[in-house]
């Protein structure tokens, strides 16, 4: 696969924003938010996501000139409503209000509506880390997802994450789908041809596939644990949770109305909210304990659970965070990696724009 520099993929994102309408700041903060996703390796939520963003603006679906607006609001709490806004945008300013209100409050707390797909969880999470403060970040999804003992999809992958600060070691930083592999993974699979594993998707009659196309052929992917027997109600708690703390706590739509980001599914000719929701916390540190002894602390946690003993000479123990923060390292030395599908793609998005994408001009 050919590699690409981080800068050259990041202007190439910002100038297709920009030619979709977006001012010259929001269109720079939407490809950081969705670069963000191809520097800590997981390239399904990155660059690969940008023609299907453009399909969403084509179809009007996305605003590329939005008017965020708080529409609900108290000391420590705000609703947000996004005015159609691309996830990528809309999610760093309600970020960013969480953590202003932490900062007077102790904590903040923001939901969002009438937002779209916000890449991934962590980048709008990790905000808070500059502050010296916990992030909390997530979002409901396309439905996709069958409860558990259903076929009908109801859920998306609702994924949530955290990010917490540390003193001296780096921080920790959770970032997970609800289901057992994320809709992205699918794609990725699909552009290799290969299968994919057992207990990730499960077919129209509710049986176990390997199909990586079967979410088209009306199948489901499956809640974190892929079955009953393996804990998926538990996954299918998590992706509830997420589901009505992003949609029905600030009126977006939730279960089966969320609007689809895929594009073999048709959004709800019935909404009962506007658009997909978010969710972000804020808090500070010191509301609760003196700063100074949580990040001591939190440091004796990582190097207790570093050195915890090791099961596999040769794998050591992973502190949450770890395999995002050694991935971007590297790939902001070496490049990041393309598959050919995702070139293919780029190349045409580029042709349609009128603008340069090539291996040789992003090197």
């Amino acid at each position: 696969m050919n590699k690409y520099k981080y800068t050259a993929l990041k202007a190439f994102a910002k100038q297709v924003f920009f030619n979709a309408g977006m001012a010259d700041e929001q269109a720079d903060g939407a490809a950081l938010a969705l670069l963000s996703a191809d520097l800590r390796g997981i390239d399904s939520h990155g660059i690969a996501r940008l023609s299907g963003y453009m399909r969403l603006v084509d179809k009007g679906r996305i605003n590329p000139k939005p008017r965020l607006n708080i529409i609900h609001e108290s000391p420590s709490t705000a609703t947000l409503d996004a005015d159609a806004a691309i996830g990528l945008i809309s999610a760093p300013y309600a970020m960013q209000i969480a953590i202003d209100k932490a900062k007077s409050a102790g904590t903040g707390w923001v939901a969002v509506k009438n937002s779209n797909h916000f890449g991934i969880a962590a980048q709008h999470a990790m905000m808070a880390l500059d502050h010296n403060m916990i992030g909390i970040a997530m979002t409901n999804a396309s439905p996709l997802v069958a409860p558990t003992f259903s076929t009908s999809r109801m859920l998306g992958t609702n994924p949530m994450a955290f990010a917490i600060p540390a003193a001296s070691e780096p921080p920790i930083v959770a970032d997970f789908a609800t289901t057992t592999a994320a809709n992205g993974k699918l794609e990725i699979l699909q552009r290799k041809s290969l299968d994919a594993p057992e207990g990730w998707i499960q077919d129209a009659q509710g049986n176990s596939s390997v199909n990586p196309h079967e979410l088209s052929q009306g199948g489901a992917l499956l809640p974190l644990g892929s079955d009953r027997e393996h804990g998926s109600h538990k996954g299918y708690c998590l992706g509830a949770v997420v589901d009505i703390f992003s949609a029905v706590l600030s009126g977006a739509n939730y279960g089966p109305w969320v609007p689809p980001f895929v594009a073999f599914l048709d959004p709800p000719s019935d909404p009962v909210g506007d658009g997909i929701g978010h969710f972000f916390g804020a808090m500070r540190i010191d509301a609760f304990r003196p700063a100074e002894d949580f990040l001591h602390h939190t440091d004796n946690w990582i190097r207790t659970f570093r050195n915890a003993q090791r099961s596999n000479p040769e794998q050591p123990v992973v502190i949450p965070g770890d395999p995002e923060r050694e991935c971007e390292a590297l790939r902001r030395v070496e490049g990041i990696p393309l598959h050919p599908a995702v070139e293919s793609d780029l190349k045409k998005l580029a042709e349609k724009l009128g603008l340069n994408f090539s291996a040789e001009a992003c090197a």
